[in-house]
């Protein structure tokens, strides 16, 4: 579905070969969108995707975003093998060694990731709807939280295959338990984590019924989108800075976001909401 520009837009809908995208309710929603390949990404479907994130970053029309995927069969399996081999020197692919130095390369980290590659700090929650496996984890990694049907499964085929499960397992490391990460990247391709065994581990934050995904994931995207934008995506990268220093360091840095975080115009609308005397219908998780 495409929603209509108006006058008052600064961005117009973009155009994207391999991606869905669409905004409601101050949410983009991204939709990884070649389902033909389990959603698996190519040389342009990276460049769209770090193109997306960046344009985002500008766009005040979009207070939160949802990445899913098109189907209901996989959420992303990671490179597209048949459009490029893992290791050839391709620069359209944006992959592999350069030059005759190992200190040159080139890796779907820098294009994919929504934080490291995109400098986004809007929340961007990842609706799981089917299986995710390695180079999916470059986007869910830096998603803020993971929603997830029932259906969905997380593993990482790296080692099967021969390849070491590397940027991946690191990323992955800050959201699941260390013994899980290593299982998942040393079993390979032999076990899958299901949706449930997710949600026990933290991985995801929540389990819905397939039919009822984009639903709840809308619901509390655009719950999130409402607040005042400046003391959200603050907060959000407030959070980040806790996983990325030490305790310490991060509390140095939140008394900067604190001042960075708030205006009067967010102050204003939050006393306007809290002077109202109503309060939004909430739902128990």
């Amino acid at each position: 579905m495409r929603w209509p520009v108006t006058e008052t837009r600064r961005f117009a809908i973009p155009d994207y070969k391999t991606l869905g995208y669409e905004e409601r309710d101050q949410v983009a929603w991204v939709t990884l969108n070649r389902p033909e390949v389990y959603n698996a990404f190519d040389a342009t479907m990276m460049r769209e995707i770090h193109a997306c994130w960046r344009s985002l970053r500008g766009n005040d029309d979009v207070h939160a975003v949802v990445l899913t995927a098109a189907g209901d069969k996989a959420f992303c399996t990671g490179i597209d093998r048949d459009a490029a081999r893992v290791g050839d020197l391709d620069p359209e692919f944006g992959i592999g060694r350069r030059g005759k130095t190992p200190l040159h390369n080139d890796d779907p980290g820098d294009w994919l990731p929504p934080k490291t590659a995109g400098d986004l700090w809007k929340p961007v929650i990842g609706a799981v709807n089917g299986m995710a496996c390695g180079g999916a984890f470059y986007l869910l990694a830096e998603c803020d939280f993971l929603l997830a049907a029932d259906h969905a499964t997380f593993f990482d085929p790296h080692v099967t295959f021969g390849m070491a499960a590397v940027f991946e397992s690191i990323m992955m490391s800050r959201r699941m338990p260390l013994g899980e990460v290593l299982r998942m990247a040393l079993v390979g391709n032999d076990e899958r984590i299901s949706a449930r065994r997710a949600l026990e581990i933290g991985l995801v934050q929540e389990v819905v019924p397939a039919g009822e995904l984009a639903d709840v994931a809308h619901r509390v995207a655009a719950g999130i989108a409402a607040k005042p934008p400046l003391a959200v995506q603050a907060t959000v990268r407030a959070i980040w800075y806790a996983a990325d220093l030490g305790y310490r360091q991060a509390l140095d840095v939140g008394k900067t976001m604190i001042e960075v975080g708030t205006d009067d115009e967010s102050l204003a609308a939050g006393q306007a909401v809290f002077a109202a005397g109503k309060r939004p219908p909430w739902r128990l998780r």
